[in-house]
């Protein structure tokens, strides 16, 4: 069987990275997501784009040259103009709303590129019932499968 292609969204990163949270729930992610980072380069085929390297270069410098480095291994994907339209239309199509095009935008270069999961604990625009279900008939619609979006401990959980 092929490894799963697995796109990393910029909040997956950040929460490798974050100093340790106070906040139980919060905690959990983190505790989910180093669980699962070296898992990542070992039983999947791990991806980046040149947007997580972008928003995950951004911010406090000690912490975004953490992010940019946690990354560094994994293959970059191009965001070409054939991402962008997908990204439009699943704004148009109201899959993301308009003020977060960046959500879109992972979206788009993920299906566009084939990967089979998107992980993120982007829980308000991307990885929700609703959300999924819309996201999903735009990006098949627009002849494309679909990845399946998921957090990092939905992830671990298919693993075992």
């Amino acid at each position: 069987m092929a490894m799963k292609r697995v796109y990393i969204e910029t909040t997956v990163v950040s929460y490798l990275t974050a100093n340790p949270a106070r906040d139980v729930i919060v905690a959990g992610h983190q505790e989910a997501t180093r669980e699962l980072w070296p898992r990542l380069a070992a039983g999947y085929e791990g991806y980046v784009s040149a947007l997580v390297y972008q928003e995950a270069g951004k911010g406090d410098p000690e912490k975004a040259g953490l992010r940019v480095e946690a990354i560094r291994s994994f293959r970059m994907l191009d965001i070409d103009a054939e991402c962008r339209t997908l990204a439009e239309k699943i704004i148009a199509g109201k899959g993301i709303p308009g003020e977060y095009p960046e959500d879109a935008l992972h979206i788009a270069v993920a299906a566009v590129n084939g990967m089979d999961v998107v992980i993120t604990w982007n829980f308000a625009h991307l990885n929700n019932p609703l959300t999924r279900m819309v996201v999903r008939r735009i990006v098949e619609s627009a002849g494309y499968g679909c990845p399946e979006l998921c957090s990092p401990e939905e992830l671990l959980e298919a693993d075992k």
